[in-house]
């Protein structure tokens, strides 16, 4: 099991320096913020999922948290992700709260498998039954599910076809104890589903009906 591990901004200075920046951060966020990265970054994950820092996209809130993962078995990439973690101490009226959880999942497919017409309403019913599953109390969903396939032509006709899948998706936390949400348990969920669209087999006997996608031919690109 891995601990995540993520950079905290607050969206004002910009700056590349993941030091800086916590430092930063930690000294003019609100404390339910505080609380809810300091979950995820003392967050176990299955050991399959490598979870890095990255850079917090800016301008979509006063006060970001970003987390990018990859699904690793072998030296095979299954699958790969990001979770943004937003707050606006205020409320947003759109969120209907003051945090939001901001995803984008890739997986490469079969070509036969992604010209499965119900894939689109499987993947987006993984994202809602991991958020379900763990009774995590949750509002306002929304996304995307697309399918995308690549053919080669020319000098790259010796390239099998790829096919990918991509899930982006937003949802807004409902809040607990002191305005914090269980941002722990709703990366716990996230990496569920990133472990359904890897293929990954069920973590523990609970999870014995999870339908994953099959295991991918091969590494996946970045």
């Amino acid at each position: 099991m891995a601990a995540a591990q993520g950079r905290l901004t607050d969206g004002a200075d910009g700056t590349d320096d993941a030091k800086e920046g916590d430092r930063n951060g930690m000294d003019t966020a609100p404390l339910p913020f505080r609380a809810a990265v300091d979950a995820l970054r003392a967050a176990r994950l299955r050991q399959e999922i490598q979870v890095e820092p990255t850079r917090p996209p800016q301008r979509l809130a006063p006060f970001t948290y970003a987390l990018e993962a990859s699904v690793i078995e072998g030296d095979d990439d299954l699958a790969d992700g990001r979770l943004v973690l937003l707050h606006e101490p205020a409320g947003h009226e759109a969120w209907q709260g003051s945090f939001r959880l901001v995803t984008l999942v890739r997986a490469e497919l079969e070509p036969e498998m992604a010209a499965d017409p119900l894939l689109p309403d499987v993947c987006w019913s993984w994202l809602t039954g991991a958020l379900q599953s763990r009774g995590l109390a949750y509002g306002e969903p929304s996304g995307t599910v697309t399918r995308a396939s690549s053919h080669y032509f020319g000098g790259l006709a010796a390239r099998p076809a790829a096919s990918q899948i991509e899930i982006r998706a937003s949802w807004t936390p409902r809040e607990g104890i002191g305005g914090v949400p269980d941002t722990a348990a709703h990366l716990a969920s996230w990496c569920d589903l990133l472990s359904q669209v890897a293929g990954l087999p069920p973590a523990g006997p609970g999870d014995a009906s999870v339908v994953t996608l099959p295991q991918r031919r091969g590494p996946q690109s970045r």
